[in-house]
């Protein structure tokens, strides 16, 4: 069984008094809480076996490159990836995205090409492919959206053309909670002999996922938004598109030889790992990553769902509460506005009252536009919640209305 209050002792931050009482954390879309575990076992190896990787000869070196090494082995076995080569650490979903704009862009766009995104799309899922676009006088072209904040699946045969060189699609909207179609997305473009970015930052902690048998070529994610630290992220590349790209960063462990005249670079995956990585950041990640499994995902999944339903069917009992997207299928997100009161005055109210959310345009400025909107409220879930938090949210809400008025 599910053991909330276990789940909870395991996460120091949750125990914290801020004002009156522990805080009621509802902003895990823009990191995640750190169980004690990783928060130990990081002090541990920063206290122990600190030492650069790869280079060193002594007991400490080898001990700190056999763990990062062993993180990337988590990491492949988490996703279900088929090489430990295939999974590269970088420090996050945007250095991931960028490292694949440059990298794939280098070796595979010309001008006249496309990229295409959708239209709520992350803005580190915008940006890294405009400046793609503007290096190689390629086209970036938008997949639209229904006002219920789904993918218009209907105008793909219209965006994507023979000129469109790669899809680049969020799993989960950060701002709507929408859970894309990727499968169906990847199945389009690959029978169109198109590779498929996936950014998964906010899908990978609430969807199980296995690469292989997605048949992504890409899948980007942060440590920092899956319960592990800041600093590290993952990005998941097929051996045949990873062998042809170009390093996107050089430096130290990235070659074989360097000379003034030629430099010869390192396989997989060091041709893309250049100069010191976050090797105890990988290490957490790992360690995260364990958790969950050891927790049970199926486990976690079904209680997410369960408190995302219950906390929906809450909200939409509020007659005064404007949720913004409204797709068949979400996640542990939900958008809104409160009745006329700015978004960032809610999200204040609601801080005196010991819950954080948040507020703004969640770097989906094109999807605000869209839909009319400067920004929302945003709650944000994670397994750590509980039903008696999504009550007090709601009380609380009905409170911040009744100051305003």
């Amino acid at each position: 069984m599910f053991d909330i209050q276990k789940v909870r002792n395991d996460f120091p931050l949750l125990q914290n008094t801020i004002y009156k009482r522990p805080v009621v954390y509802l902003d895990n879309a823009a990191t995640t809480q750190k169980p004690r575990i990783v928060i130990d076992n990081t002090a541990e190896y920063l206290s122990k076996y600190n030492s650069n990787i790869h280079r060193g000869v002594h007991y400490l070196s080898e001990k700190m490159t056999e763990a990062y090494e062993s993180a990337r082995q988590t990491v492949k076995n988490f996703i279900g990836a088929a090489h430990h080569h295939e999974i590269i650490f970088t420090s996050g979903t945007t250095e991931s995205i960028n490292l694949v704009a440059f990298s794939f862009g280098e070796a595979f766009v010309e001008a006249g090409d496309e990229i295409v995104v959708s239209q709520m799309e992350h803005h580190s899922n915008i940006v890294p492919w405009q400046m793609l676009c503007e290096r190689k006088n390629a086209h970036l072209k938008v997949l639209p959206i229904t006002y219920t904040g789904e993918l218009n699946m209907t105008a793909l045969t219209s965006v994507v053309t023979n000129r469109t060189k790669l899809i680049a699609i969020t799993h989960v909207s950060n701002s709507l909670g929408t859970i894309n179609p990727i499968k169906e997305m990847i199945q389009f473009a690959h029978a169109r002999s198109i590779p498929v970015l996936i950014d998964g930052a906010q899908g990978i902690q609430h969807q199980p996922v296995n690469v292989q048998e997605l048949d992504c070529d890409f899948y980007v994610f942060s440590g920092h938004k899956i319960y592990g630290p800041t600093g590290i992220g993952v990005l998941y590349g097929k051996e045949k598109w990873l062998e042809k790209m170009p390093p996107y960063k050089g430096g130290g462990d990235m070659i074989k030889t360097v000379t003034f005249e030629k430099t010869i670079y390192n396989d997989l995956p060091f041709k893309f790992e250049a100069g010191t990585t976050n090797f105890i950041g990988a290490v957490g990640l790992a360690t995260a990553l364990r958790y969950l499994n050891d927790i049970g995902r199926a486990d976690i999944l079904k209680y997410e769902e369960e408190l995302y339903s219950y906390a929906l069917q809450k909200m939409q009992t509020i007659d005064y509460v404007r949720i913004i997207g409204t797709a068949e299928h979400k996640t542990s997100i939900i958008s809104f506005l409160l009745q006329n009161i700015h978004p960032f005055d809610t999200g204040m109210m609601l801080d005196k009252m010991d819950i954080a959310v948040r507020t703004g345009n969640h770097c989906t400025q094109p999807l605000m536009k869209f839909f009319g909107i400067e920004g929302t409220v945003r709650v944000s879930f994670a397994f750590y919640n509980t039903i008696e938090e999504v009550d007090y949210l709601v009380e609380s809400l009905k409170k911040v209305k009744q100051l305003f008025s």
